[in-house]
């Protein structure tokens, strides 16, 4: 599977449909860094920018590496983002200038081992590794209504339901043991949104006979769930694994 371009189609709707992180999730990966604003971050695999954004809007300095260029072309500016093309093993970054590397909804796109040393060439010594993904919550009705909407018309990819291993970080030799934070989240979605919000994924069709049939999957599944306003939920649980730079130099 091509990780970069099989977005290029559907970075439109990346940018209006896919959902934000909470707050506290952003606390968990700043806690203990000092004053935000004084702080050198890269959000790896940034996409359109979404947490990108949500650091800067700490104070920061961030710099969103991301190697698909309509992803980078959709991403709104913001002042304290700079933008460079780059993957998560070849980031082109400065040896040993960072002082937290983010991956949000990004790492199971990555070469594990390879990226983990590029992190860890990045940072700066006792720098931090923050890890984050939106996980749909397989128990609530309408969102498992949701994920089968999709799985019935073909939209499912290993890579995607594939569980991340946080005893990655540790076997790496550059990285403490990770420690894992939850926060529960969601998305309020009307009709088109929902749609929309399906078609972002890399995996779910939105074109042809199947785009046609998930679309009337997703209307009926509304239908059925949607509040007197319109509205319903998807329900997600954001999980954040944080790890520091156990190195005292950075790899060669």
């Amino acid at each position: 599977m091509d990780p970069v371009g099989r977005f290029d189609d559907r970075a439109a709707d990346y940018v209006k449909y896919r959902p934000t992180y909470p707050p506290e999730a952003i606390d968990t990966i700043l806690a203990g860094l000092g004053d935000p604003q004084v702080l050198t971050a890269a959000d790896v695999g940034a996409g359109t920018g979404i947490s990108a954004r949500l650091l800067g809007d700490r104070g920061g300095r961030v710099i969103a590496v991301e190697p698909g260029g309509a992803m980078t072309a959709a991403a709104a500016p913001h002042p304290n983002v700079r933008w460079v093309q780059g993957t998560a093993e070849a980031t082109g970054l400065e040896t040993a200038s960072l002082d937290l590397v983010l991956c949000a909804q990004s790492f199971h796109w990555f070469r594990p081992d390879a990226a983990l040393q590029e992190f860890a060439r990045i940072l700066r010594p006792a720098g931090r590794l923050a890890i984050m993904w939106n996980r749909r919550i397989a128990t609530d009705p309408f969102t498992a209504g949701y994920r089968d909407a999709i799985a019935a018309v073909g939209g499912s990819a290993e890579i995607d339901r594939a569980p991340f291993d946080p005893e990655c970080l540790a076997r790496s030799g550059v990285f403490t043991p990770a420690i894992r934070t939850v926060t529960p989240s969601g998305q309020r979605l009307d009709l088109a949104g929902l749609i929309g919000r399906a078609q972002s994924t890399s995996y779910a069709p939105n074109s042809g006979e199947d785009g046609n049939r998930l679309i009337a999957l997703l209307t009926d599944l509304h239908a059925r769930f949607a509040d007197t306003d319109g509205y319903v939920r998807l329900v997600y649980e954001t999980e954040v694994f944080v790890a520091a730079r156990t190195s005292s130099r950075p790899p060669s």
